[in-house]
Formats: structure tokens, C-alpha cells, sequence
């Protein structure tokens, strides 16, 4: 016997045929943090043990700075000294982020580890000064007290912008260091370096060339956790940050423009070098074509409400690659569960990937109308 279509019954069917294929579970704000939080903390502690493994440097003992060459140019000291200057303000450095992140175990945790190695880059640069020749201690010593005249104050006050800042500070400041380390090796090539070689200068670049690049690391994989759990705040975040970045101190250093000066007439660094070797591999790796693509896309998202009420934009994910953001994401989550499972943690603190489900939501919706 057919069984009896009601008009109810075809009202029913109809609606079940339209119901969406996909419905993933929701992430509240708080669930959101978790999943920042843990994947924060669990790249803190993966950071630390690689770095006590490959990068245990003594800024005195590592370096054979007797034999550091003493005729170096004038526009190598100027380097020199610009260098050190930057890395005075460790402390203003530390500081302040710390009360910005303070609230974040992972973030705050590593901010201290990184200002140890800080710590360490500014005495490696105050003994390249000494060792070099042209300065004595009662110079830096005096050019310090200057130095601390000034407090280096946050660009931004709040921990989002900061670690997209940072993202595009520590690239600066690795490829300054691996520019004069190709300088030091008698690779680089500009006519004010032509008798430049300097086996010691080069380790000691080499060398927090590399810390530099951890740190970044880092700071690009935050900046991945918050662009994929918080895509639409962390995609004006990062807007802001290029709209607006300078290079830390530089308003409260003394003699900054002649230090400035050097490093764009050397070509060791400026906006040239900035837009092609920091701007254009940062935004690469962050999922983004430039910075203008990212404004674009913030501009053709429409804004509308999620189902806790809160506005979102429909269309954010087209602005970046997510699918390569995701990726990152994923395969920090398991670099981080190798590490866990290594060392025990995975028993008691296990950092599981969780994925966000308006991104899910937006392939499912993308697979379907394709």
C-alpha cells in the first residue's frame, strides 16, 4: 500500500532536502582561546627544548674576538654601532610586551625566553664595538647612558597587532644580520664592501642571523594561530601593522639617521629590501598575496551575525590562501604533539588540533557549489 502524501509531510521533505549538508560544531570565543592558548603553549615548549639543543651560544666564548679585524670601514662601525643601539632596549622590549601578554602562559613564557636571547645579541654587539677598534669603554659606556635617556614605548597596545609586528620586525632584523654576514664573507655586492672579509664579524652575524630567523618562526606561527582561529580581527591587525610599521627605537636613538643612512645607501637594508625580502616572504608565508589583496578582500566582506549573536564577515576567508593558513596550522599541532609524546606530556597536557568551523563551513559550501 503507497503510503499517503500529505501536504505537511511534502512541506517536511522538502525542507529536509534543503537542510545544509554540513553543520560542524560551533567554537565559542572562549573554546576559540583555548585552542590559541594551547597551541601557544605547546610551541613554547617545543621552541625551548630545540633551542638549549642548537642554539646554546655564549656571546664572550663562542667568538674568537681578539682576531675581529680593527680596520674595518667607517660604515661598518656605523653598522656596528647602530646594531648595538637597537639591541639596548631589551629591557623596554621585554617589559612592556609582558604587560600587554601577561595573561597568556605560552605568550608570556616565551616573551621571557626570547628577551634571554636578546639579552644575548646586545652583548654580542656591544663586544663587536669594543673589539672593533674605533670605540673604547669609556665611549660605549657614555653612549649607553644616552641610550637609556629614552624608553622605547609599544607601537601598539595590544597583543594582537603586536605579534604581527613582530612577525615583520624579526624578519627585518635577520636579513640585516645576514646581509652583513655576506659582507663579512666577502659576498656581498656593493662597492662601499670590497675589503670587508672578516671570519669573526661572519660567525658572529651567522649566528644571531639564525637566532633571529627562530624568532621569527615563532612569532609567524602565532600570527598563523590567531589568523586562523580570529581571521577577521587578525586580518586588520596585520593591514594596520604594514600600514604603519617602523623599525623599533629608531624615534630614540641618537645619530639614527646616519645610521639609517648606511644601511639604504649600502643597500644592507631598505624599503626596497624591506618590501622584497621581508613584506613579500612574510605575507607569502602568512597565506596573503599583499598587503593591498588583504585590504581588498576586508573591504568586500559583509559583515553578519553568527549564531552567538556576534558580527562576523561572510567573505574573509577569499582574502588569504586558509587552505595554506590550515595547513600551517595542522602541521604546527603536530609538531608540537611529536614533542608532547616525547617527553611524556601527551599523558597529562596533549595539544589537539581543533579546527575552526567557520572555515568548514565555508569549504563545505565551496566543494558543494562546485
Amino acid at each position: 500500500m503507497e503510503p499517503i502524501v500529505t501536504p505537511e509531510l511534502s512541506l517536511l521533505k522538502e525542507l529536509d532536502e534543503q537542510r545544509p549538508q554540513f553543520i560542524p560544531s560551533l567554537l565559542s570565543q572562549e573554546e576559540r582561546w583555548r585552542c590559541l592558548e594551547r597551541g601557544f603553549i605547546g610551541l613554547y615548549r617545543w621552541y625551548v627544548a630545540r633551542s638549549q639543543d642548537t642554539r646554546n651560544w655564549n656571546p664572550d666564548r663562542s667568538f674568537d674576538w681578539r682576531n675581529l679585524r680593527k680596520d674595518h670601514s667607517e660604515d661598518i662601525h656605523t653598522i656596528l654601532e647602530g646594531f648595538y643601539a637597537v639591541e639596548q632596549y631589551v629591557p623596554d622590549y621585554v617589559s612592556r610586551g609582558l604587560e600587554i601578554m601577561r595573561k597568556s602562559y605560552g605568550r608570556q613564557q616565551f616573551h621571557l625566553r626570547w628577551g634571554a636571547e636578546e639579552e644575548k645579541h646586545s652583548d654580542l654587539w656591544r663586544n663587536a664595538v669594543l673589539f672593533g677598534g674605533k670605540r673604547n669603554l669609556e665611549w660605549i659606556e657614555n653612549y649607553h647612558e644616552r641610550l637609556r635617556d629614552q624608553e622605547w614605548q609599544l607601537p601598539w597596545e595590544d597583543p594582537l597587532h603586536m605579534i604581527f609586528y613582530t612577525v615583520f620586525q624579526e624578519r627585518a632584523t635577520q636579513v640585516n644580520y645576514v646581509n652583513l654576514g655576506l659582507v663579512a664573507r666577502g659576498k656581498f655586492d656593493h662597492p662601499a664592501f670590497v675589503n670587508e672579509v672578516d671570519p669573526v664579524l661572519d660567525t658572529a652575524s651567522r649566528t644571531i642571523a639564525i637566532d633571529e630567523a627562530a624568532h621569527y618562526n615563532f612569532f609567524l606561527e602565532g600570527a598563523r594561530l590567531f589568523l586562523y582561529y580570529f581571521p577577521e580581527d587578525s586580518l586588520q591587525a596585520m593591514a594596520d601593522v604594514l600600514r604603519h610599521f617602523s623599525m623599533p627605537a629608531r624615534e630614540i636613538i641618537p645619530d639614527y639617521d646616519k645610521f639609517g643612512e648606511v644601511l639604504h645607501r649600502t643597500t644592507i637594508f631598505g624599503l626596497k629590501v624591506y618590501a622584497r625580502d621581508v613584506v613579500k616572504i612574510a605575507l607569502e608565508q602568512l597565506g596573503a598575496e599583499g598587503l593591498k589583496a588583504v585590504e581588498a578582500g576586508i573591504r568586500r566582506s559583509r559583515e553578519v551575525p553568527d549564531e552567538f549573536g556576534n558580527m562576523r564577515h561572510s567573505s574573509i576567508f577569499e582574502s588569504v590562501d586558509y587552505s595554506f593558513v590550515e595547513r600551517k596550522v595542522k602541521r604546527l599541532f603536530e609538531k608540537v604533539n611529536e614533542y608532547e609524546a616525547e617527553v611524556g606530556l601527551d599523558l597529562v597536557s596533549s595539544s589537539k588540533f581543533i579546527e575552526n568551523p567557520d572555515y568548514l563551513t565555508f569549504k563545505a559550501q565551496h566543494t558543494v557549489g562546485h
